[in-house]
């Protein structure tokens, strides 16, 4: 059994204790609605009573019903002219009736009585309307008042009555009697909008309440839709009202429980997963601030509002860790971040759930999308996967619950906002000195200034580095190491030689030898000087830190073999070999092993003059074991398995480039006659 050693530097912890605190206090202080239901299953529970008085919340239907009634049906609105009345008393007043002035009176009285209650245009509304008198409205029957045309046949009807011997018509037309009577009430199109979308807006969300005692359903009584809807009411007020009402340390103690369990399990995710991380304090900081802003995002919500929970791209932490760990990290971690969402909100499963998938199918096509606006692909596959969840939960609760399309579009600003986020992964990158696999990228374009100049000084060695990188590749993905990160160290490994190219071998120009008159030691220091002045290119060229890295331990602390062999064969002395050796740093991760051996290998290969699979794999095993003896990989974090591995790859992949090809015969003269 593997010893356990866990960190011992207080550094490690410290973060994780002050996220520990943040959590106990972030944590809800009052209960969950912890009951699961769906209309037509049985009621799994104890019968349910109501604990509390809660009003009963109409649907979605019922609402958008209700506000399509309001909206539809339209309440004009009419201002009283009291004006109107008045002139209409001084032009009678002013009407010669002739032989017949007996019928000013009658006329009076009838006008009177007619304004009274009000006189509107020809075009009688619908009914009710409202009517203001004296700065009072009031609704009122369209019955209740006049139009003009029954105005005007009711002065006619009375002087009919009243004077049965008069020609009423003939009066009336000859004084203009008709033209007399005008409308009062004047329509108020203003008022009439704002009492509307006031109406509208105003219907009640409520329709009646449970009092506290009455039973809400029973145990195995079936779910319909009616106890639905009081379910997901006394939900609602649950949720919302609810305080904690026990003993507040036992409330404490079961926050600090939860918080400390999140806390170990995120912990040892780390530790089981790749306790290197440990040791790099900056990419530890990175992956704690970002489970802590996806944490507490959640606890936020929780205590807010929970529908905002689909509009927050929950997903998109996730996509700020793959920059920069590997997948079984990311993978473990993000699953953690989630789980206050499933502890505490309301629809916990599903939202985890949601989220959950969203996440691990994000994390596999970004992958392949992740350049330019390849990044809208990811972020429209997300957003499916985010729906089609959603969808099947609302498809196990009842088709009747896809009333509230909002959530959709929710969805689709969460998903497209996990893509304007994601430039600030450059931000991080730079506040936490780490490089993401999008700079690892750019590095590796062979068309950047560093690498260009490296083609144009050292062709040879140039071309070395892209044979190496290509090797390192493929044992990389062997082992499942950073590809991106190897392919980017063999770019750059040997950028040293650019000060003085014609020392090494591969830039000699036929016909001159650069050591030809320089003593074995004098040869090893201008080889070795590579290294330094390497690091030195590196910070000019303001090169990551960890590719200087590959610089610094591709060669490791082993000796010039060459020149160290010329050196103990004209009789000098072994005690003096620290003149041949590098002053590097041996390689600590898998990566710089990968590189360290592809270096050897590719360099050594050229001198083959059998690419038989013997001699191929009699060279790997020389160098590899080579490297062994020099005790280049003590303090590597790689398995004598994974070596082996990388080794088989490696000898496989010379074989394919070194194979021999098929003889083209000489063409017989006569044949082709």
């Amino acid at each position: 059994m593997d010893k356990i050693n866990f960190p011992r530097r207080f550094r490690v912890y410290a973060p994780l204790v002050c996220l520990f605190v943040a959590l106990v206090f972030l944590f809800p202080k009052s209960p969950k609605f912890n009951f699961s239901y769906t209309k037509g299953s049985p009621w799994m529970y104890e019968t349910l009573v109501a604990k509390f008085d809660f009003p009963i919340l109409k649907t979605d239907a019922q609402l958008i019903a209700e506000r399509e009634a309001a909206a539809s049906s339209v309440v004009p609105y009419y201002r009283l002219d009291a004006s109107v009345a008045e002139e209409i008393d001084r032009n009678l007043a002013e009407i010669d009736f002739g032989k017949w002035q007996s019928v000013r009176p009658v006329i009076s009285s009838t006008l009177s009585s007619i304004y009274s209650r009000g006189v509107l245009s020809n075009e009688s509304p619908s009914s009710p309307i409202y009517v203001q008198r004296n700065k009072r409205a009031e609704k009122l029957p369209v019955s209740e008042v006049y139009t003009l045309p029954q105005a005007q046949a009711l002065v006619m009807t009375v002087l009919k009555r009243e004077f049965p011997l008069c020609n009423v018509d003939s009066l009336s037309a000859s004084v203009g009697l008709a033209s007399l009577l005008r409308p009062d009430l004047v329509y108020d199109s203003q008022t009439t909008e704002l009492i509307h979308e006031g109406t509208v807006s105003n219907i009640s969300t409520t329709m009646g309440v449970v009092r506290s005692g009455e039973v809400i359903v029973s145990n195995g009584e079936l779910v319909t839709a009616e106890i639905e809807q009081m379910l997901n009411s006394y939900k609602e007020e649950y949720d919302a009202s609810v305080g904690y009402s026990g003993p507040r340390p036992l409330m404490w103690l079961g926050n600090i429980v939860l918080a400390f369990a999140i806390i170990l399990v995120l912990f040892l995710s780390i530790y089981y997963c790749n306790e290197k991380i440990f040791g790099e304090y900056n990419k530890y900081l990175y992956l704690l601030i970002i489970f802590a802003i996806t944490v507490i995002a959640s606890c936020i919500l929780v205590r807010t509002q929970q529908k905002f929970f689909y509009l927050v791209p929950f997903t998109l932490p996730a996509l700020f860790l793959l920059a920069f760990f590997k997948q079984r990290v990311v993978f473990t971690v993000y699953i953690i971040s989630l789980l206050p969402m499933l502890l505490f909100a309301s629809d916990g499963v599903e939202l985890f759930t949601m989220y959950f998938v969203a996440g691990v199918v994000g994390m596999l096509v970004f992958g392949f999308f992740n350049k330019g606006w390849l990044q809208f692909v990811t972020a429209l596959i997300v957003f499916v996967v985010m729906v089609l969840v959603w969808l099947a939960f609302r498809m196990v609760e009842g088709m009747d619950a896809l009333t509230d399309y909002r959530v959709i579009m929710y969805m689709f600003f969460a998903a497209m906002l996990s893509v304007a986020g994601y430039p600030l992964i450059f931000l991080f990158e730079k506040i936490f000195s780490l490089v993401s696999n999008s700079k690892l990228v750019e590095l590796s374009d062979t068309s950047n200034a560093l690498l260009r100049l490296l083609a144009d000084k050292a062709p040879g060695t140039f071309q070395h580095s892209l044979q190496v990188m290509n090797l390192a590749d493929a044992a990389a993905r062997s082992i499942e190491a950073n590809v991106l990160l190897v392919r980017a160290g063999a770019l750059y490994h040997d950028i040293g030689k650019i000060a003085n190219p014609q020392c090494f071998t591969e830039n000699e120009n036929q016909g001159v030898n650069y050591h030809q008159g320089l003593t074995p030691q004098e040869s090893a220091q201008e080889i070795i000087r590579h290294v330094s002045e390497g690091l030195a290119l590196a910070d000019k060229y303001n090169l990551p830190g960890i590719i200087k890295d590959f610089i610094l331990t591709h060669h490791g602390t082993t000796c010039t073999g060459y020149f160290y062999t010329k050196f103990l064969n004209d009789g000098g002395n072994p005690d003096d070999a620290a003149n041949f050796r590098y002053d590097g740093k041996k390689p600590t991760t898998k990566e710089q092993v990968i590189l360290m051996l592809c270096d050897g290998v590719e360099a050594a290969s050229r001198s083959l003059k059998d690419y038989s699979q013997e001699s191929v794999s009699a060279l790997v095993d020389n160098i590899m074991n080579g490297k062994i003896e020099e005790n280049q990989f003590t303090d590597a974090d790689i398995t004598i398995r994974e070596l082996n591995t990388v080794s088989a790859e490696i000898k496989t992949y010379l074989m394919q480039m070194y194979h021999s090809r098929v003889a083209y015969p000489k063409r017989n003269r006569k044949a082709g006659r």
